[in-house]
C-alpha cells in the first residue's frame, strides 16, 4: 500500500533533514518523491535480504563519507558556529551524526559476528537472543552517552520508586527520534529487563533496527494497513509471550509531537464533527491525543502487567536538524517522571481500559507542562 507523501519530513537513518518548515514548491515536490521512494523500499521490499542489500551499503557509504570529509566539515562548521547564531552547535551536531553512523556500522558488524557464532558447531545458540539484546542496549546507551557529553545534557529522574516491580507495559510520550533510548537507558538496563518494542515499519530502513530488531521479539507495525486486525493480533501475541522480566514499549501518540501536528489533528477533528475527541485534543497542549488500539492489544495479551507511564521534557531540542545546529539542545536539563498503574487497578474490559488510558494521558500532559 502506498504511503501518503510527507513533503516536510523526509528521513534517512533516523534523522530529520527538514522538519515542519516551509519549503518552495520545487523542494516540496522533491521531498515528496524522496519520501515515497524511501517508504516504498520498506513497504514493498518485504524480503529482508534485498532490503539490507540497499540499506547496509548506504549506511557504510555515509559513514565513510563523514569520516573522510571530517577534515573539511570540522573547521568549516567550527567557524560557522563562531559567526552565525543558527550554526552554534554545527560541529557538535555533525560529530553526533558521525558517532551515530559509527554505532550503526559497529552494530551491523557485531550482529554478523553473533550470527556466525550462533551457527558454528560450538556456538552458544541459547544465548543468541541475550547477546543481541546486550548489543541493542550498548547501541542505545552509547548514543545516550554521546548526546549527554556533546550537548552537555543533565538528566533528572522523578518517580524512581515506580520503576521497581516486574516488567510493565511502558507508555512514554514521543517528542523526538532521540527519546527512543530513554526506556532502555533509564528503565530496562538499570532493572536488568529485556524490552519488546512496538515500532513503525518504516524504521526497517535502519539496518541495525532491521537486523537486531527482527531477531528480538519486537513488532514492526504497518500503520497504514487496510486491515489492522492482523497487526493488533501480533501485538497481543507479543504481550502474551512476555515474561515478568520483560517490558513492552509502545508510543501511543503514533508519531512525534510538534505544535504543527497537534494543530493538524485539531483541524481534522473539527472537520469530522467528533466534539468529544476535539475537546480532548484541545486540552492536550504539549502532547498528541493517544491512539489506544495498540496499547489495548498489549493489555489484552498481558492483563497481568502493570502500566508504566513516562513523561519527559528536554528532548524537544533534538527534534530537527535546525534545532541541533542552532544550539537549541545545548545545556538542556532533561526531566523524566515515571508513575505506575497496577494491573489490579486496570479494568478488565476494553472500554474501561480506554477510559483509563485517556485519563492517564491527561495526567501526562499536566506532567509535561509542569516540567517544562
Amino acid at each position: 500500500m502506498r504511503h501518503k507523501s510527507n513533503p516536510t519530513a523526509f528521513r534517512i537513518l533516523g534523522f530529520d533533514l527538514l522538519f515542519e518548515q516551509k519549503e518552495s514548491g520545487q523542494l516540496k515536490a522533491l521531498l515528496s518523491l524522496l519520501w515515497d521512494f524511501g517508504s516504498s523500499i520498506v513497504m514493498k521490499m518485504n524480503n529482508p535480504l534485498w532490503r539490507r542489500l540497499v540499506s547496509i551499503p548506504l549506511l557504510f557509504t555515509a559513514s565513510m563519507f563523514m569520516v573522510a570529509s571530517a577534515f573539511l566539515w570540522l573547521p568549516i562548521s567550527f567557524f560557522l558556529g563562531l559567526f552565525f547564531k543558527s550554526a552554534q552547535s554545527a560541529t557538535r551536531c555533525l560529530c553526533f551524526i558521525t558517532v551515530y553512523l559509527a554505532c550503526e556500522c559497529a552494530g551491523v558488524v557485531a550482529s554478523f559476528y553473533l550470527w556466525l557464532k550462533c551457527h558454528l558447531p560450538s556456538g552458544g545458540g541459547k544465548d543468541y537472543l541475550n547477546a543481541n539484546s546486550r548489543l541493542q542496549f550498548w547501541w542505545a546507551d552509547t548514543l545516550k552517552f554521546a548526546a549527554e557529553k556533546l550537548f552537555r545534557l543533565t538528566f533528572v529522574i522523578e518517580g524512581q520508586a515506580s520503576l521497581a516491580g516486574p516488567g510493565a507495559i511502558l507508555l512514554p510520550r514521543h517528542s523526538s527520534i532521540g527519546d527512543t533510548v530513554l526506556p532502555m537507558s533509564f528503565y530496562a538496563i538499570p532493572r536488568g529487563f529485556q524490552v519488546r518494542y512496538v515500532l513503525k515499519k518504516e524504521l526497517l530502513l535502519d539496518p541495525c533496527l532491521d537486523i537486531v530488531g527482527n531477531r528480538l521479539p519486537n513488532v514492526f507495525l504497518d500503520r497504514v494497513a487496510e486491515d489492522m486486525s492482523a497487526e493488533l493480533l501480533s501485538l497481543e501475541r507479543l504481550a502474551a509471550e512476555a515474561s515478568e522480566r520483560e517490558s513492552l514499549v509502545i508510543y501511543i501518540e503514533g508519531t512525534r509531537f510538534s505544535p504543527q501536528k497537534r494543530q493538524r489533528i485539531i483541524r481534522s477533528l473539527a472537520t469530522s464533527g467528533n466534539s468529544d475527541a476535539l475537546q480532548r485534543a484541545e486540552r492536550l497542549t504539549s502532547i498528541l491525543p493517544p491512539r489506544p488500539a495498540g496499547a489495548l492489544a498489549l493489555m489484552r495479551g498481558a492483563p497481568q502487567k502493570d502500566l508504566l507511564f513516562c513523561a519527559h521534557t528536554g528532548f524537544e531540542g533534538s527534534a530537527s536538524f535546525a534545532k541541533l545546529f542552532n544550539g537549541g539542545w545545548m545545556d538542556t536539563t532533561v526531566r523524566l517522571r515515571f508513575w505506575r498503574v497496577a494491573a489490579a487497578d486496570i479494568p478488565a474490559d476494553d472500554e474501561g481500559r480506554r477510559a483509563l488510558l485517556l485519563a492517564q494521558w491527561d495526567k501526562m500532559n499536566v506532567a509535561v507542562v509542569d516540567m517544562s
